[in-house]
């Protein structure tokens, strides 16, 4: 596969500036894969193709306030930090994007507050940092309170108090990513619960997204594309539940592409997932042959992007890029703040 069979047209009216209210009122879009069928339904409709014995695996992930805004001591030049991923957690010790980076050098504290700082102790990429903070303990709850919500470049505004809730699953529940999880963001907790009442199991893994889910792909030839490495976690109860669910002969609906990577990464040799935590920079793309996931609950993608080849290798580029083109003709809303889709 090349990196032009996923182009496609997305005009800007189509970006989702804002999420639909209530977030399951979102427009749907359900893909039988087999039968190539088409059809447009709500989210709350999911539940619909669900089954006594089948699981819903989500990603627990919570999206932290990583834009930060301070002042270099001394010249009191405004800096932007960018939090990416928190190093060791003991020496408050974390990777960064700062911007202006030619201002930023080591041994430059920078001020957020009377109370919260960070001293710059090493330089990783033109604009990366190492830094240290001066807070011994949780930096996540520091930067809670005065942090700007991360919103993907393409929302082109500036976050709002209402981005604190909205960019964040309703059951988002450990620090960690940069980015949503966004299929998750169509899920309220009065669906969870019509979910669960059918006999289906919510089951929780975690994958923490980084910026490289922003990253285009700069290589035509997919095969010479490195995905930058994220954190996840696949608990022993929560392969448990799945094995059994797939033991069983039941469906496993994944909530997201990071979903899908989090449990592709960590099978057995009988197709069966294995507890597992670490680094994954697993990239799926055609013609990958998925293990585990048997229905997909994903949004619309950026065209290129690694998310939708992903998806692409699950129901087959050409019927994705027909039914993306269907979409934007039927008013569809796009990306993170947008519609959804199921493929089954």
């Amino acid at each position: 596969m090349k990196l032009s069979d996923f182009k496609y047209n997305l005009p800007k009216t189509t970006i989702a500036k804002y999420p639909v209210s209530p977030r399951d009122k979102a427009k749907m879009m359900v893909i039988n894969k087999e039968t190539e069928e088409i059809q447009n339904k709500v989210f709350t409709d999911i539940v619909q193709y669900m089954a006594k014995g089948d699981v819903l695996v989500v990603n627990e992930t919570k999206v932290f306030q990583a834009r930060l805004f301070g002042k270099k001591e001394k010249t009191n030049a405004k800096i932007e930090v960018f939090l990416l991923r928190e190093l060791n957690a003991d020496e408050c010790i974390w990777d960064v994007i700062v911007d202006p980076a030619r201002k930023v050098r080591i041994g430059n504290k920078i001020y957020f507050n009377d109370k919260l700082w960070c001293e710059v102790i090493d330089n990783t990429t033109s604009r990366g940092r190492t830094v240290r903070f001066n807070q011994p303990g949780n930096v996540y709850k520091s930067v809670e309170k005065i942090g700007l919500t991360p919103l993907p470049p393409y929302i082109k505004r500036e976050p709002e108090n209402s981005d604190k809730e909205n960019y964040q699953t309703v059951y988002a529940r450990v620090d960690g990513a940069v980015a949503a999880p966004t299929a998750g963001l169509h899920f309220t907790s009065k669906l969870l619960q019509k979910i669960e009442k059918k006999g289906v199991s919510i089951v929780p893994v975690i994958l923490h997204i980084g910026l490289g889910t922003f990253r285009p792909v700069e290589v035509e030839d997919l095969t010479k594309h490195k995905m930058d490495s994220e954190y996840y976690e696949i608990s022993a109860a929560s392969a448990e539940q799945i094995n059994k669910s797939i033991l069983g002969k039941h469906n496993v609906f994944v909530v997201g592409t990071s979903t899908a990577r989090a449990l592709e990464t960590s099978i057995t040799a009988d197709g069966l997932v294995k507890p597992n935590r670490g680094w994954t920079d697993k990239f799926i793309y055609p013609y990958y042959d998925f293990k585990i996931v048997d229905k997909l609950i994903t949004n619309f993608h950026v065209p290129e992007s690694t998310l939708l080849m992903l998806v692409g290798a699950f129901a087959g580029t050409e019927l994705i890029i027909k039914a993306y083109k269907k979409a934007i003709k039927e008013n569809y809303r796009f990306l993170s703040y947008g519609d959804a889709m199921l493929v089954i």
